[in-house]
């Protein structure tokens, strides 16, 4: 099991927390929740060891659309990177209604 860390300049208030997804065989949970501040932290566990750089390049291609001040906390059991996108643009909608 690996763990990693990334942070993000962000600029907008988010105003409600978020939970998408299950763990489970394929797939990842995403916890989204707002915080104060100028920046964004990711915290990803992932059962999949040496992939920190894919993950960099899925949480980039997101922050770059996304400006939310949160916390994103992911449990990940080997899901695919176009599967983190979903469930992190789900979280979004459902932290945004």
């Amino acid at each position: 099991m690996e763990q990693i860390e990334f942070d993000y300049p962000s600029k907008r208030k988010v105003s409600r927390k978020a939970h998408v997804g299950v763990v489970g065989s394929g797939d990842l949970e995403v916890l989204l929740e707002p915080v104060e501040g100028e920046s964004s932290h990711v915290f990803v566990r992932t059962s999949v060891d040496g992939f920190r750089d894919t993950w960099k390049a899925v949480l980039d291609r997101f922050f770059a659309k996304y400006d939310g001040v949160v916390r994103i906390q992911i449990n990940d059991a080997g899901a695919t990177p176009g599967s983190v996108l979903l469930r992190l643009e789900q979280a979004v909608e459902v932290s945004e209604q």
